[in-house]
C-alpha cells in the first residue's frame, strides 16, 4: 500500500464523519436549549482541552501531517473559531488542503526524514513512517475520538457509526 493511500483516505474519513457530528452537536443544543458557547467550551475533566480545541487539533494534525510527510509548506491555521459554523469550515478547508494532494507527493514519504515541533522549544526527526504512525496518527484519532466522547458525555445522540462516517 502506498503511503498516500495509508494516509489520505484514513484522514479524509473522519474528517468528514466529525463534519457530521458537529452538525449533531448543534441541532442537539438547539433542540435543548443549550448555548452553543456552552458544547463548544466542554470538557471531560478540567484539565483537558475544550470540544472547539480538539477538533481544531484533528485539522491540524491532517493538514500538517500530510504537508510533513511530503516535504511541503506546513499550513498556518490560527485557532479563532468560536462556533460550530466556523469549526465546519475549518473541516472543509481541511478536507480541501488533504483533497489537494497527490500520490505522487507521497512517493517515498515513508523513509524521507520528518522534522516537527514536540514541544514550545523542541523538535524531533523521524522517518516518515514512524512519523505517520507513531506521531500523526495516534494524535488525530486521539483528538477526534475525545471530541466524539465530550459531545457523548453531554447527551448529544451519536454512536461508532457517526465517528466512522457510515451512516
Amino acid at each position: 500500500m502506498s503511503s498516500y493511500d495509508a494516509t489520505v483516505p484514513a484522514l479524509l474519513q473522519i474528517l468528514g464523519s466529525l463534519t457530521g457530528i458537529l452538525n449533531k452537536a448543534e441541532a442537539h443544543c438547539s433542540a435543548k436549549k443549550i448555548a452553543p458557547e456552552v458544547m463548544l467550551g466542554a470538557r471531560l475533566y478540567p484539565d483537558m482541552l475544550p470540544f472547539s480545541k480538539q477538533v481544531q487539533l484533528v485539522s491540524d494534525f491532517a493538514a500538517k501531517g500530510c504537508a510533513r510527510l511530503t516535504h511541503s509548506e506546513v499550513p498556518s491555521m490560527p485557532d479563532t473559531e468560536k462556533s460550530f459554523e466556523e469549526l465546519r469550515q475549518r473541516l472543509a478547508k481541511t478536507i480541501d488542503h488533504v483533497k489537494a494532494f497527490k500520490p505522487a507527493q507521497f512517493e517515498g514519504a515513508g523513509t524521507r526524514d520528518v522534522t516537527f515541533p514536540a514541544g514550545p522549544d523542541r523538535t524531533m526527526t523521524l522517518k516518515g513512517q514512524a512519523y505517520l504512525n507513531n506521531f500523526v496518527f495516534p494524535n488525530f484519532y486521539f483528538h477526534a475520538t475525545t471530541a466524539y466522547d465530550i459531545l457523548r458525555h453531554n447527551g448529544v445522540e451519536i454512536g461508532k457509526r457517526d465517528f466512522l462516517g457510515v451512516n
